[in-house]
């Protein structure tokens, strides 16, 4: 079995309504992505031969997801009122709205699913939201 692995970061923001402590306050994180594919086989095509993927190709999917998410205030649908997203879109602040609670855990989970809709061979995604602090989520 090969594995592969390759990471990129995004600096943004995001709180979790409805959470009683500091992460109810809007905060930001350097968040650390790290991709793993797995495959039991290597390319015999001229261009790849001898790889799973060509890493360049894995590296600009990673870093197209972390690129659409950096230097932005990320929220949960729904999570607030449409005057504040209004205020902010008035201020020109890049807003990201996203279908779930912006946790580590759930980002992984995104970043897992929307590099297997691109026909990548993923088997675990790691984000970190502090140095010491990891989530991962790994495909059946």
């Amino acid at each position: 079995m090969y594995y592969l692995k390759s990471e990129h970061s995004f600096d943004a923001a995001h709180f979790l309504k409805d959470y009683c402590g500091k992460c109810h306050n809007l905060h930001g994180h350097r968040w650390r992505v790290i991709v793993e594919l797995k495959g039991e086989k290597l390319s015999e095509e001229k261009q790849t031969r001898g790889m799973m993927i060509d890493f360049s190709d894995l590296k600009d999917a990673i870093r197209g997801l972390c690129d659409h998410l950096d230097h932005c205030l990320i929220y949960e649908k729904g999570s607030l009122k449409e005057k504040t997203v209004d205020a902010l879109q008035d201020e020109d602040f890049r807003l990201v709205e996203v279908p779930f609670r912006p946790t580590a855990e759930n980002f992984s989970r995104y970043f897992y699913e929307e590099l297997a809709a691109r026909k990548l061979p993923v088997h675990r995604v790691e984000v970190y939201e502090t140095p010491n602090n990891c989530a991962a989520y790994e495909g059946r």
